[in-house]
């Protein structure tokens, strides 16, 4: 078989994803003598034809340990479990940082009562307790865990999807172009998954005394903005989670590929899990830091819009003006963001692991695509 052939008509581009591969060599190498051709070796000869034949019409990531058999890419299984993987990173991430973002969402819509980092901690402390600091945190485990559902899941669909109606040549070429277009897709509708409970969130935790959490946070707000109100906020909402989402993919599956390519001499299938999942940590942590700043315009708006009852897109450029749009909260949110993309990752592909998937991203597309030489 042409394997430079077969390369370039795979429909699935080969950059996405990277296995250990069984080197032929010495199937390729001359016989020591023309007349050692026996029986043995046509016996070995035609396992080795029939052992190659499979490659070529499946596509299967072979387990390490194989706890629930081996999972076919794109098939039913593997988006189910990029979906569950997608839950348990966002969800249980965010939840973790509850305190944190409850500072940031209160130095957000009321700077002169919450001036800095610590002292909105000691504010909070000494207003609600300690249990205050985790005000909010059922939709924020909720809202999230439906966001990451549909972010992770539907990303890897889209992914593979534009990847196919590029084909390998120019998927591979076009490879950032393939990531930000999979991102910006999912994430339009995970916001839709996630806007409810951000509403409901933001107003439990910027309003003491309107709602304990959820469950009764939930008719109070559908209640006072009806139905719809719930959604009020969904268009600063993907104008701060598209780019958001948009720089997470992109710049994570890049940052990853340098990593492997400059800073790593050993080949990405060649490295322990614990390394790639490392890997999986930093390249999260670094590409979190860029999404915090790239969207915290919107997330201003988006809690200043969730706070007030007929608030306007206007209303908060005026009251905090074009600066704060940009600064207000924005050393906490790094790090608030940076630890939970570094995390959501690490979370994301340890299960992709457990579960006989490869850990996202490291390969260089070129020479996935490169004819064989002779």
């Amino acid at each position: 078989m042409d394997l430079s052939k077969s390369s370039r008509n795979s429909i699935i581009p080969s950059y996405l994803y990277s296995f250990s591969s069984q080197k032929s060599s010495s199937l390729d190498a001359p016989t020591p003598t023309a007349t050692a051709f026996n029986g043995a070796a046509a016996t070995a000869a035609a396992a080795a034809a029939s052992s190659s034949a499979p490659r070529s019409r499946s596509f299967v990531v072979p387990s390490p340990s194989e706890p629930f058999g081996k999972i076919e890419l794109y098939s039913p299984a593997f988006y189910a479990a990029c979906t569950a993987g997608g839950i348990l990173s966002c969800g249980l991430t965010h939840m973790t940082v509850t305190p944190l973002d409850l500072v940031k969402c209160n130095m957000q819509i009321d700077p002169a009562k919450y001036k800095s980092i610590s002292s909105g901690f000691g504010v909070l402390l000494k207003e609600q307790g300690a249990r205050g600091f985790f005000r909010g945190w059922v939709p924020t485990l909720l809202g999230y865990s439906a966001q990451g559902a549909c972010k992770f899941g539907f990303y890897e669909f889209f992914k593979k999807y534009y990847s196919d109606i590029a084909g390998p040549e120019y998927s591979a070429k076009y490879k950032t172009l393939i990531y930000l277009a999979g991102s910006a897709s999912a994430e339009v509708i995970a916001d839709i998954a996630l806007c409810p409970f951000e509403a409901v969130k933001v107003r439990v935790q910027t309003q003491p005394g309107f709602a304990r959490g959820l469950s009764d946070g939930l008719p109070k707000f559908v209640k006072s903005e009806g139905a719809l109100g719930l959604y009020k906020g969904i268009v600063p909402l993907w104008g701060r989670q598209i780019p958001y989402t948009m720089m997470k993919f992109a710049s994570f599956e890049t940052i990853v590929e340098m990593f492997y390519k400059y800073a790593i001499p050993t080949p990405k299938d060649q490295c322990s899990k614990s390394l790639q999942l490392g890997v999986s940590f930093a390249g999260g942590y670094v590409a979190g830091v860029l999404c915090a700043i790239v969207s915290h315009p919107a997330d201003n708006l988006v809690s200043f819009l969730n706070n007030a009852k007929g608030a306007t897109v206007g209303d908060a450029v005026k009251k905090l003006g074009l600066l704060g749009l940009f600064t207000r909260g924005l050393p906490l949110r790094i790090v608030m963001i940076g630890t939970l993309t570094g995390a959501q990752w690490g979370i994301y592909d340890a299960f992709k692991v457990f579960v006989g998937l490869p850990t996202t991203g490291g390969v260089a597309p070129v020479a996935a695509i490169e004819p064989a030489k002779a």
